[in-house]
């Protein structure tokens, strides 16, 4: 059986911020506390042998506490590290692909930001994320910013899950689930807080209010 898994407050944890394989566990730590239900890791600069060190610590803490984690591109660290799933981007292994390797019970993200990616995305992708929303730059090459209402419209155009992602913090977090995302997604604001713990609790408060208005 698939791994159940809410997006409420997906961390994205940033190799630069987080600088090692153990400064992503603190944060990861810090930001469980806060309320985090999801975590993927994302160190395109790392070599592989230090994004797999990093994956089996980061396995070994959210596994006790039933949260998922999910792999940024690299399927065989998500295959080595037993986690709970796999993020592609448009130009990365399919989620096909990605199924046919990982199994039924693999948690696939996808990386959308257009109405036609949306509506060419691979059926075999378990949820969206969407953006990015706002400017960011902590991904250099995420594209053109989709806005509130380019969020508001990818997300009506499917029924599968769907993370707003991109320049995402306590301000605009609300809003994002507000126009329709179920949850979102936060690298800096979190990664690059100086109180992670706080910081998760604070977007996740705003998103959770979202949802309930």
């Amino acid at each position: 059986m698939k791994k159940k898994f809410d997006l409420s407050l997906y961390l994205v944890l940033d190799a630069n911020l987080c600088m090692t394989p153990d400064g992503m566990v603190e944060t990861t730590r810090k930001a469980i506390d806060g309320g985090c239900t999801i975590v993927q890791l994302r160190a395109p600069e790392w070599k592989k042998k230090k994004v797999l060190e990093a994956a089996r610590k980061l396995k070994a803490l959210l596994e006790p506490e039933g949260i998922p984690l999910i792999i940024n591109d690299h399927i065989d660290v998500a295959l080595l590290s037993k986690a709970d799933g796999l993020h592609v981007g448009q130009d990365d292994i399919s989620p096909t692909d990605a199924r046919a390797l990982l199994g039924n019970k693999a948690v696939i993200g996808l990386s959308i930001g257009s109405g036609e990616e949306m509506r060419e995305a691979d059926p075999e992708a378990d949820y969206f994320g969407i953006g990015p929303v706002y400017a960011t730059q902590t991904k250099k090459d995420a594209g053109a910013a989709v806005g509130i209402e380019g969020l508001k419209e990818l997300c009506a155009m499917t029924e599968k899950p769907c993370v707003a992602i991109g320049g995402i913090n306590r301000s605009n977090a609300f809003k994002c689930v507000e126009a329709g995302a179920d949850g979102v997604a936060v690298v800096s604001a979190i990664c690059g807080a100086d109180d992670p713990e706080a910081a998760a609790a604070a977007i996740l408060q705003e998103a959770d209010l979202a949802k309930r208005s």
